[in-house]
């Protein structure tokens, strides 16, 4: 295997890449333009390819330099993100969460942002949305929630609570000849949908929902097909939100809008999700005291959002 060209090279052609011009590109690295062109011309000679053109005073990058750049981007990318979590990891005052992304934009973040105002103001907290679930060798994550779907371990794992889907949508959706008497008056307004798949089964579908109150769901949604879907039930929300149709989502995501008027619950049949989230956190997580808070927290607090989402569908 060949020798890899010299870090600086690489460095500098990365930002070269991103850069208008060389003098754009020496003014970012504290160097001079000569410099620059001296470490590009030394990298083309040690991997025998033409990775630039000059434009005038311009540099562009060769088909065979846009691949490479590309590949050199993300390997800096990893390295940058690598050297963040051993700082990380050296502060004593941080706790890392990795969360699915509606959980955590729509239900976890701002619960957790009140919990650390009123408790842990100096706390560093890091959140990292993902549907895939961290390498704990690789990754500094103190706890993940997710969805349960297969139980096949349940050692630092536990249930927080399980959720369940209502119908919802914006009051200044609703028109006066089109009065909501009964389920499938629904029908006379857009549905949104929200499709998981492939990481997960979906949540109750609206075919599920309609099918729970006693309507033909086939023949309705026939007669009105979905023709909005998302892959993120926090985008459903939104879309709701703007008054673009009904959604049906989870009650603990929308809790705080009905509560606020924003969306409101025209009818309170809910649909369980057919799995609880839960709590995951890494062997060494209670280590730090902050972490051993916000878990006990987060426990009671998976309790009473269970509590919310009956009083709310009361």
């Amino acid at each position: 295997m060949n020798p890899l060209p010299p870090l600086r090279s690489l460095q500098v052609f990365e930002v070269v890449g991103h850069s208008r011009s060389l003098a754009e590109a020496a003014r970012r690295l504290g160097i001079s333009s000569g410099a620059i062109s001296q470490q590009l011309k030394l990298l083309e000679t040690t991997l025998d390819a033409n990775l630039t053109v000059k434009d005038g005073r311009q540099v562009r990058l060769t088909a065979a330099g846009q691949r490479f750049h590309g590949a050199c981007t993300t390997a800096f990318e990893l390295l940058r993100e690598a050297q963040a979590e051993l700082e990380r990891a050296r502060n004593d005052a941080n706790l890392s969460i990795s969360a699915l992304p509606s959980v955590l934009t729509a239900w976890l973040a701002p619960l957790v942002f009140d919990w650390q105002d009123r408790y842990h103001p100096t706390l560093n907290i890091q959140f990292k949305a993902s549907h895939a679930e961290p390498d704990s060798d690789v990754e500094d994550i103190d706890f993940r929630i997710t969805y349960d779907t297969t139980r096949p371990n349940r050692q630092n794992t536990i249930e927080l609570f399980t959720d369940c889907v209502v119908p919802v949508c914006s009051p200044a959706l609703l028109r006066p000849n089109a009065a909501l008497n009964q389920p499938a008056d629904i029908l006379r307004y857009p549905l949104l949908a929200t499709d998981w798949r492939p990481k997960f089964a979906s949540p109750p579908a609206w075919a599920d929902w309609f099918a729970a109150c006693g309507v033909d769901a086939r023949k309705a949604l026939a007669a009105h097909p979905i023709r909005r879907t998302f892959s993120l039930s926090h985008m459903t929300i939104e879309s709701a939100l703007a008054g673009q149709g009904f959604a049906l989502v989870q009650a603990s995501m929308v809790y705080a809008d009905v509560m606020a008027g924003r969306l409101l619950i025209p009818f309170k049949r809910a649909l369980p999700l057919p799995r609880p989230y839960v709590l995951k956190w890494h062997p060494d997580t209670f280590h730090k005291p902050q972490c051993r808070a916000f878990h006990r927290w987060l426990v009671v607090r998976g309790k009473h959002q269970a509590e919310l989402n009956a009083q709310l569908l009361a």
